[in-house]
């Protein structure tokens, strides 16, 4: 039974909900995530948490068309605000910014008492989501990347843990960066993200080139250069 069409970015992160789950789907747009989660077996139950009026409508007509009322609890607030601690198991945070799940991650952290899992999908900026997992005692378990309608995107999967454990294989730096697991894969969208990024950095060296000299730009042209060079070595090796 399933009336709900995910985008193969959230059925990447539907994938790694675990059985019998409690789930709070946090910025849950048109509940689409947990609708399709209860509908597939995926969940017991969940919470659709959105802090915009007219998304947090559409989840609740979302949930209704999907009979989904007595199981699925539509709620308005911001970030980690509609749950209470150990009320939920799984938390999934899809399609915002690196930065901006960090800050709601840091910003609801008390309510992550009873958590087993979280499943995270920035746009971007995916450094800041590993940097607040490992300095919060938060283990990445597994990561994907993938592409759809030519942009990529990155799943990371995280579990209560030893933190450090998936960068005992590399510089910090670089397993921050690149992702402990999406270095050793290298798959297709993991190499044409990063060529695409070095490109990126080629061009904004290439314009502060053009610019008067300053410390300034000699220092950022050196870290964008020392930042080619690491790619590089993990595109190429």
């Amino acid at each position: 039974m399933n009336d709900v069409n995910l985008s193969k970015r959230l059925k990447t992160v539907a994938n790694y909900i675990p059985e019998k789950a409690v789930l709070a789907d946090i910025g849950s747009d048109h509940a689409y995530l947990p609708c399709y989660a209860l509908l597939n077996g995926l969940a017991l139950s969940a919470v659709a948490g959105e802090v915009v009026e007219g998304p947090f409508q559409s989840a609740q007509k979302q949930v209704k068309k999907s009979g989904l009322e007595d199981v699925i609890s539509v709620r308005l607030g911001s970030g980690l605000d509609v749950i209470q601690p150990n009320e939920v198991t799984c938390i999934t945070i899809a399609g915002m910014g690196g930065a901006l799940i960090e800050k709601i991650l840091e910003a609801g952290k008390q309510k992550l008492a009873g958590v087993e899992r979280l499943i995270l999908q920035p746009n971007l900026h995916a450094h800041h989501v590993r940097r607040w997992l490992l300095e919060n005692g938060w283990e990445l378990i597994n990561e994907e990347i993938l592409e759809e309608d030519g942009k990529i995107y990155e799943v990371l999967v995280a579990e209560r843990g030893n933190a450090e454990a998936p960068y005992q294989h590399s510089t910090l730096k670089k397993g921050l960066l690149l992702g402990p697991f999406l270095m050793k894969e290298k798959t297709e969208p993991f190499l044409k993200k990063w060529k695409q990024e070095c490109e990126h950095y080629h061009r904004i060296i290439d314009s502060i080139s053009g610019a008067a000299p300053s410390r300034e730009n000699e220092a950022k042209k050196k870290e964008l250069h020392d930042l080619i060079v690491m790619l590089k070595e993990v595109i190429e090796e």
